[in-house]
This record gives C-alpha cells, sequence and structure tokens, in this order.
C-alpha cells in the first residue's frame, strides 16, 4: 500500500466516523428525551434535551468531518482549487458550530469566558427556574 492509499483509507475512515457520531449521536438524543420525558412528564424538558443532545452530536460529527477534508486537502496533490473549497468548507462549518454552540448553551463563547463563576450560576438558576 502507498502512502497516497494510507491517506485516502484514514480520510474515509473520518467520514464514516463523523457521519455515525451524528447518526448515534441522533439515536441516543431521542433515548435520553425519551427518558427525560418518562422522568418528568415535562415536555419542554424532554424536548430541551433532545435538542441540546442532537445539537452536540452534530458539533462533534462536524468537527471530525473537518478533520477528514483537512487530511484530504494536505494529502492531496496541492492546487488552488482544492484550498479554496478546502476554506470555504472550513468557514461554514466553523459557523455552524459557533451558531450550534451558542443555541445549546445560550450564550456567546467570548461572552461565556468573560462571565464570573457568580454570573455562571446565578444564570443557571435563573434558567432552571424557568423550567421549573
Amino acid at each position: 500500500m502507498n502512502v497516497t492509499g494510507f491517506f485516502e483509507i484514514v480520510t474515509g475512515v473520518f467520514e464514516v466516523a463523523g457521519v455515525a457520531a451524528m447518526a448515534g449521536g441522533f439515536i441516543v438524543a431521542i433515548v435520553l428525551a425519551v427518558r427525560a420525558f418518562v422522568a418528568n412528564g415535562d415536555g419542554g424538558r424532554a424536548f430541551k434535551t433532545l435538542r441540546d443532545s442532537i445539537g452536540l452530536a452534530i458539533l462533534l460529527g462536524l468537527e471530525i468531518l473537518v478533520a477528514a477534508d483537512l487530511v484530504r486537502t494536505v494529502t492531496a496533490t496541492p492546487s488552488l482549487t482544492d484550498a479554496v473549497v478546502l476554506a470555504i468548507v472550513v468557514v461554514i462549518r466553523t459557523i455552524l458550530s459557533f451558531s450550534l454552540q451558542i443555541e445549546i448553551e445560550g450564550v456567546a463563547p467570548w461572552k461565556r469566558a468573560l462571565m464570573t463563576s457568580p454570573q455562571l450560576i446565578a444564570a443557571a438558576s435563573r434558567k432552571e427556574n424557568k423550567n421549573d
């Protein structure tokens, strides 16, 4: 097996792992949401569990797929077209990751870093009280 063939296999493994992470995460999210609904009888909390879990699974899958794209681009014959396509794909996936993270956590990552621990605890407490 030559080096190019090896990297094609590695890229394929990353792609399958990324899709599997999203598909498996979707199934796990449904199971978690059903368990939350059965335990609490609260459809709102079950929906939030489902939404957050699916978002996390998509984030994980996107990160793995970006790794696959990086391996493919770095190991392929360099061309400007490939580099531009990779840049566009990475930008789109990064924007998706940021928007999903903001949706899941309810705060932008740069604002979360500015918050102190007491503020985080108070925000979590207010969020929990809204759900009750």
